[in-house]
């Protein structure tokens, strides 16, 4: 890494195709890291905290080091058990919905894509949700 907020390209070689595969969507740079978007609005982003630089993400994620996190948005009936699955799941407090994730060595891709889908279908139109091949 670089420099604060990098993210590893083999996580962003990862994220892009499940972000991008879904309806409508579209990437861009965000005031750091990487987000995806519906229309507006972000379901995902992803970013390298730096304890001394994005001092909020380094406390959601209890962390002093520096780590690649992702944030996205879950159910609110769904963000328990989310945090009860691990240490890897945090919770910010800047929004209800959303949910963080440490990446990892230890990441498990499949798990980050049905995360990733469910958190755009929380913000699509129904419309387009509608389009979605959803887990499960």
């Amino acid at each position: 890494m670089t420099g604060p907020a990098d993210v590893p390209p083999e996580h962003l070689d990862r994220l892009r195709p499940v972000c991008l595969g879904l309806p409508e969507t579209y990437e861009e740079a965000a005031w750091v890291g990487v987000r995806w978007r519906i229309r507006g609005r972000t379901f995902a982003h992803v970013l390298t905290v730096d304890p001394g630089h994005q001092a909020a993400y380094a406390r959601a994620a209890a962390t002093d080091e520096q780590v690649c996190v992702m944030t996205f948005r879950s159910p609110g009936d769904e963000i328990a058990g989310l945090l009860a699955a691990g240490p890897h799941f945090f919770k910010p407090d800047w929004a209800a919905d959303v949910v963080g994730l440490r990446l990892d060595a230890d990441t498990d891709w499949t798990e980050v894509a049905e995360l990733l889908t469910e958190s755009y279908c929380v913000l699509a139109p129904k419309k387009l949700v509608a389009l979605v091949d959803r887990p499960g």
